[in-house]
């Protein structure tokens, strides 16, 4: 059989036979695999079954939290306890905040005044 290489801009989705899609039978695939093993499903039913969808966290940009809120590196990271060099490599792209950091980050983010009267209380009083 000859293989006729098509974009998808190429293919008129309305024009295709779906009944006939449907009608197909796994003897068909099978044999359609066997003829051209590129046809193959990628995954098998098991694995579909297991398959869930992953939607990956957002990530913080620290720089414009920080831009927001009209903050040098240094008063940043004074005013909410990181150490500069941390907030370099969280702009520059070197590290990634994660767990508490960046829980932390995300609450600044939308609640910039109540982190800082949190963390201005003492804890001992």
């Amino acid at each position: 059989m000859r293989i006729v290489r098509r974009t998808r801009a190429d293919i008129d989705l309305s024009k295709v036979d779906w009944a006939r899609v449907a009608r197909t039978t796994e003897s068909e695939i099978a044999s359609q695999v066997a003829v051209d093993p590129d046809t193959a499903p990628i995954f098998t039913d098991k694995e579909l079954a297991r398959a869930r969808r992953v939607i990956p966290p957002r990530r913080l940009n620290v720089r414009s939290i920080r831009r927001k809120l009209g903050l040098s590196q240094v008063q940043f990271a004074a005013r909410y306890g990181f150490s500069v060099e941390t907030i370099r490599n969280y702009e520059q792209g070197h590290r990634t905040p994660t767990g508490p950091a960046q829980s932390l980050l995300r609450v600044i983010a939308s609640e910039p005044d109540a982190v800082t009267r949190a963390l201005a209380k003492s804890l001992f009083r």
